[in-house]
């Protein structure tokens, strides 16, 4: 399986890492670790991407919103000040896929200029004019399920069977992005663990992953350092490491193409491993 991601083309025959890079100060687990002097670092961010690329990630991801429970909403210029330059001077030093992490229309306008190859929008392009700018890009799109905003979608989650409500939803946006003139082929699928959802609910997605899977669409997974961790193995956020890997291991064998992480060497190190096994 192929995408292409503007000038480049992402493989996906086998699982893919995609590392993250949040150009923010308030992240749940990295923010402010690329600021100096309370400035975003383009060199920081550069070193950052290097070493994630040198660690086997074949996707940056990019990000200039957090989408963390509670967090504040960012302004558009604010948002495009921090994830454009980023962008720019990625393409410009590396041979890496750069994803862009956004649900505002300009930014991913201005972000698909500089040369990003794929919108990773935690709102299933359902902000105004969202789906018409992500058509316009020509790039792929990864849909994702959130309950509620940011700010609220940890007040009570409810669902009726949450891998049935995730099915149905992912399965009605890409009907109607397709009928608004986004190719099926350039689709991709996420569940959204931890966003709007309970620690049971996330329990359950990823039992029921493969369902999802058998949509036949690519499909992303961040489990990274998730709260849920913290929760059931009562770690804190230093200490997610061995729980991140084992929930990434899990989402790969329910079908998971892509997987988006904090940690790229170990979790290509566990990779590695589980292709030589399902190989020998």
């Amino acid at each position: 399986m192929y995408l292409s991601c503007a000038d480049q083309t992402l493989d996906l025959s086998q699982p893919t890492i995609m590392g993250v890079l949040n150009t923010t100060p308030d992240s749940f687990s990295d923010g402010g670790s690329l600021f100096e002097r309370d400035r975003l670092s383009l060199s920081l961010a550069l070193q950052k991407a290097q070493q994630m690329v040198l660690e086997g990630a074949a996707i940056i991801d990019v990000g200039g919103e957090s989408t963390r429970p509670g967090a504040a909403a960012v302004s558009q210029e604010e948002e495009l000040q921090r994830v454009v330059p980023v962008v720019e001077a990625i393409r410009r030093e590396m041979d890496v896929i750069v994803s862009v992490d956004t649900s505002s229309p300009a930014v991913m306008t201005a972000a698909a200029a500089a040369g990003a190859g794929l919108i990773n929008d935690v709102r299933a392009l359902r902000r105004e004019g969202a789906l018409a700018a992500a058509v316009k890009t020509g790039l792929p799109v990864c849909l994702m399920h959130m309950q509620g905003e940011p700010g609220s979608m940890q007040d009570e989650p409810r669902y009726d069977d949450v891998v049935t409500d995730v099915a149905g939803f992912l399965a009605r946006r890409l009907a109607d992005c397709e009928r608004q003139g986004l190719p099926r082929q350039r689709i991709l699928l996420d569940p959204g663990f931890g966003f709007g959802k309970t620690v049971a609910h996330n329990l359950a997605l990823l039992k029921g992953l493969d369902k999802l899977a058998a949509m036949a669409q690519p499909l992303l997974v961040g489990l990274s350092r998730k709260s849920l961790i913290g929760k059931v193995l009562g770690r804190d956020l230093a200490d997610r490491l061995p729980g991140s890997l084992a929930l990434m291991l899990m989402a790969v064998q329910k079908g998971a193409h892509i997987v988006r992480v904090h940690d790229v060497a170990a979790t290509a190190d566990v990779l590695k491993l589980y292709r030589a096994v399902a190989t020998a």
